[in-house]
């Protein structure tokens, strides 16, 4: 193709959070459509079989602590193959704007002269205590839900967590399973070591696991069935309506017919 021909354009496109049938019919077209892919590690690589075969795919996650490109090289990127390539798909897990980095490629590419598209994705957050049939509220149950990071950019443990242990929300925590003790150990501090715990492991995925407990052995049981990372940990009485725990929704069912 003429260089003169091509036409720069960027989508940040939400992968979803795993399972390749719930990307978006949107997220697809772009795919579909796509130049080069640039994908994260979350992405299933599956995934990548909708773009053209003449396409190029380009890794650039992170796995096992170490980063393919640090994320001022991954926005130089995007750009760099926007004027060489045409359409560049920024591929990532989840939804990009939910600690996703999506934003900051945006700008960044919204300082060029570049077309630049959205897609939202189906949140992890969300979709994966949702899969488990574990709703985030329920009217009778909870008010309000809090997604939350456990790791800051430095590498320390949110204080937004002990917020949220002070609350009546559920707490979806996400990037916190190296951190799980030190999690449970802000909940317990704030009277909720018997609060219900949901840690889901490779949510949405064929090889996803999970783990039922409270705050006071989470940690454990998390290190007994030897979860790890990608992982969600929902707290809150929500997670006593966990399909293995029925007994505890009949009650709550019966309390609302009264």
């Amino acid at each position: 193709m003429n260089m003169n021909e091509i036409k720069p354009k960027v989508s940040i496109v939400g992968a979803g959070p795993g399972d390749i049938e719930l990307l978006t019919i949107k997220g697809l077209k772009a795919l579909q459509t796509a130049d080069v892919v640039l994908y994260d590690a979350l992405v299933a690589e599956e995934m990548l079989d909708y773009a053209p075969n003449d396409s190029l795919k380009v890794f650039v996650g992170k796995r096992a602590g170490h980063h393919a490109f640090q994320q001022e090289e991954i926005n130089l990127m995007i750009v760099q193959y926007a004027f060489t390539h045409g359409h560049v798909v920024r591929l990532k897990g989840g939804d990009p704007f939910v600690f996703g980095r999506g934003h900051e490629e945006l700008s960044f590419a919204d300082s060029f002269p570049i077309e630049t598209v959205i897609i939202p994705g189906i949140s992890s957050c969300i979709s994966v205590p949702e899969l488990q049939k574990v709703p985030l509220t329920r009217r009778g149950v909870n008010e309000s839900f809090w997604v939350l990071t456990a790791t800051t950019k430095s590498g320390s443990l949110s204080s937004d967590i002990a917020l949220a242990a002070q609350s009546t929300a559920t707490a979806v925590i996400l990037m916190g399973m190296r951190k799980i003790s030190k999690i449970a150990a802000a909940f317990s501090y704030y009277g909720k070591e018997n609060t219900p715990v949901l840690v889901i492991q490779n949510g949405s995925r064929d090889n996803e696991r999970f783990v039922l407990g409270n705050v006071k052995n989470i940690a454990e049981k998390v290190k007994e069935e030897g979860l790890g990372a990608p992982g969600i940990i929902i707290i809150g009485e929500v997670v006593k309506l966990h399909p293995s725990l029925n007994f505890i929704k009949e009650k709550i069912d019966v309390k609302h017919e009264k």
